[in-house]
């Protein structure tokens, strides 16, 4: 059962559903976060402080736990701390990436993250899609779209990036910027929400 957010939805056909909300989140459709995926969740929380204490000091150590956190991590790829995510593994970043604090990725969906992207501090990539309907949002139904930064991106500081956004490459998202619609490559875009100011 795919749904968009803001329809009508049908409790009895998401209680019959034989999948588990772990598969119906790969899937992209409305489920409801269990333990497994509570799971999931604590333990990324439990290996991003260790990150955060390991960076200063040990990179080699903080590179591992990087590692064990994120889905795919490139060559040269530098992440200042903390970074916050819901589970990590469905973020890859690619190689030379310069990631600077403070960094939250909720990556229900996929965050795909080129090579040679600079995202400046604080900024936000936000997968989560939650109803419209106040019944099922309050009953804690969620969804996703995918967030791609092609290569070469670069986010300004404070950046907020929405679900099914997709940032083509070489371009630039001016500091404060909330992107709700995909940009082309080769743009400069600023602004909340973000338009194109020069292409």
């Amino acid at each position: 059962m795919s749904t968009s957010p803001g329809t009508n939805f049908d409790d009895a056909r998401f209680r019959a559903d034989a999948r588990t909300p772990s598969q119906r989140m790969t899937d992209g459709d409305y489920y409801v976060a269990d333990d497994e995926l509570s799971a999931h969740t604590k333990r990324a929380v439990r290996l991003l402080s260790l990150y955060e204490q390991a960076h200063p000091t040990d990179p080699d150590i903080a590179r591992y736990l990087l590692a064990q956190v994120l889905g795919e991590v490139g060559q040269d790829v530098e992440i200042r701390p903390p970074l916050w995510v819901d589970y990590g593994y469905n973020i890859a970043i690619g190689d030379g990436s310069w990631v600077n604090y403070g960094l939250t990725a909720l990556d229900v969906a996929p965050i795909a993250i080129g090579a040679d992207v600079l995202i400046g501090p604080n900024c936000s990539l936000y997968t989560a899609i939650h109803p419209t309907e106040p019944g099922p949002r309050r009953a804690k139904w969620e969804s996703s779209a995918p967030i791609t930064l092609e290569d070469n991106v670069w986010l300004g500081g404070s950046v907020v990036v929405c679900p099914g956004v997709t940032i083509g490459e070489n371009s630039i998202i001016g500091a404060g910027a909330v992107v709700t619609r995909s940009i082309p490559p080769n743009s400069v875009a600023v602004g909340n929400p973000a338009r194109v100011i020069k292409a």
